[in-house]
C-alpha cells in the first residue's frame, strides 16, 4: 500500500511539474515578445482576444497574429498578478507592459496527453 501511495504521489508531483514548466515557458516567451516560442504551446487552434475582439486561429495563423501584436506593441515587461491550476488546466493573469500601454493578459493552458497546450490568450487594455 505504501508503494502504491508513493507511486501516486510521484505521478501527481510530476504532473504538477509539467504544468508549471509549460506556463513558465509561455510567460518567459511573452516577456521577450517571442511569438514563435509562445506558438510552440498552441493547441491545434487557439483563441486570441485583443481589446474584446476574439477569433479562433490555427496554430500557424495564431503565431502570425501574435507576431503582429508584438510588432505593434513592443514588450517592455510582464508581471503575473494571479495564477492557478485545476484538473489539468492552468491559468495566469498578468500585466503586459508595452510601448502602447499596459494590457491585462490572461493565459489559459490545458494538459493534453503529456503536453501542456495554450488554449486562449487575451490582451485587454
Amino acid at each position: 500500500m505504501k508503494k502504491i501511495f508513493t507511486i501516486c504521489a510521484a505521478f501527481v508531483a510530476l504532473s504538477s511539474f509539467t504544468i508549471i514548466i509549460g506556463l513558465n515557458d509561455v510567460v518567459n516567451a511573452i516577456k521577450s515578445g517571442n511569438a514563435a516560442a509562445v506558438a510552440k504551446y498552441f493547441d491545434n487552434t487557439v483563441e486570441i482576444t485583443v481589446n474584446g475582439k476574439s477569433t479562433n486561429y490555427s496554430k500557424a495563423q495564431g503565431e502570425v497574429v501574435l507576431r503582429d501584436f508584438f510588432a505593434t506593441n513592443a514588450v517592455k515587461s510582464f508581471s503575473i498578478l494571479h495564477q492557478g491550476e485545476s484538473g489539468g488546466s492552468e491559468f495566469c493573469i498578468g500585466t503586459l507592459g508595452t510601448s502602447n500601454g499596459n494590457y491585462r493578459t490572461t493565459l489559459n493552458l490545458k494538459q493534453k496527453g503529456d503536453k501542456q497546450t495554450l488554449q486562449e490568450i487575451k490582451f485587454e487594455k
